[in-house]
């Protein structure tokens, strides 16, 4: 079977091995892929392996060989998955792979809007402690997160997993889900709908995928509805928040921060608004990229591919 990868490099950028997929075939790996050269590169290949480049109709049309795309990611919206059907072509993910280090960095990023912590440690290696007047000093208002609600949009297992981290600080969570799960309800952990999500929690992190239902269901009018001084937090999709209606709200104070790892366009634009927003901290995508998070997706995407070749496809997205 002869395979490609088109654009390898943040999934692998030297840290793992390819030899997983070297053992199922002949492999072809490429750093990063032009959309001009999509076609050539795919050639006569009968599996592709992309993250984020686009597999459209017309691709499927100039390369009849393929027979298999596997994406190394578990959004898949950069394939036709309608026109691989049609054409008789399985599409693969991964559907779970990252829970613990999306839900890590969802705290790494609250924490640094309660601490800014690298600010500090810049202002003590800048000698401002060596010389300031008192025994301490703090820049900016420091939050205690126990007692305190976190709202969570979107309760699967990356949820799941905020809010036990979260019970774990001494938060209250309460959580909206179009599936609920009693077993998962206590004394600190309890279902409610998103009016009273944006009305009592202190904090609300987003965890639900993109859907018609969910595109920009933080707003302007959400806004309006949560407490004053509410944190925002998004690691999981970037349209899910009006960027505009939130840098308003940033720069009015109403919404005190914002801790977004995702944003609308990826890489992000220039002229993003939330780029020149008060108290907004933005990553460049990285919750998923902890090795051993990236180890387990090739781990994934190998026997996603083994299980095709042995003719009992699994974690098939266009059945």
């Amino acid at each position: 079977m002869k395979i490609v990868i088109l654009d390898g490099y943040t999934e692998n950028p030297g840290d793992l091995s390819w030899q997983g997929f070297e053992a199922l075939g002949d492999v072809q790996v490429y750093d990063r892929t032009p959309a001009d050269q999509i076609v050539a590169r795919i050639g006569d290949a009968q599996a592709v392996i992309v993250n984020k480049v686009p597999i459209t109709a017309q691709t499927m049309d100039a390369c009849p060989s393929i027979r298999y795309i596997g994406v190394l990611a578990t959004g898949y919206n950069v394939i036709d998955v309608a026109a691989a059907k049609q054409r008789g072509i399985v599409v693969t993910n991964i559907p779970t792979y990252g829970t613990a280090a999306v839900a890590q960095m969802a705290f790494a990023l609250l924490l640094e809007v309660c601490h800014h912590v690298a600010h500090h440690s810049d202002a003590v290696h800048e000698g401002r402690w060596e010389h300031n007047d008192d025994w301490c000093f703090w820049d900016y208002p420091l939050i205690e997160l126990a007692g305190k609600t976190m709202g969570i949009i979107g309760f699967g297992r990356i949820g799941q997993n905020v809010g036990q981290i979260a019970q774990a600080f001494g938060m209250k969570v309460l959580a909206y889900d179009t599936y609920q799960n009693p077993a998962l309800v206590s004394e600190t952990c309890r279902y409610a709908q998103l009016d009273e999500i944006f009305a009592a929690s202190d904090v609300i992190s987003l965890h639900c995928p993109l859907f018609d239902s969910t595109l920009g269901i933080i707003n302007k009018d959400a806004i309006a509805k949560m407490k004053d001084g509410v944190i925002i937090l998004n690691n999981s999709r970037g349209p899910l928040i009006v960027e505009q209606d939130l840098a308003d709200a940033l720069n009015a104070g109403k919404v005190y921060a914002a801790g977004l790892d995702v944003v609308s366009t990826e890489p992000i634009k220039g002229d993003n608004p939330l780029l020149k927003a008060k108290n907004c901290l933005i990553t460049p995508h990285i919750s998923w990229a902890p090795k051993e998070s990236r180890q387990r997706l090739m781990d994934i995407a190998v026997a996603n591919l083994k299980a095709f070749a042995d003719g009992a496809p699994v974690n098939v997205v266009n059945k």
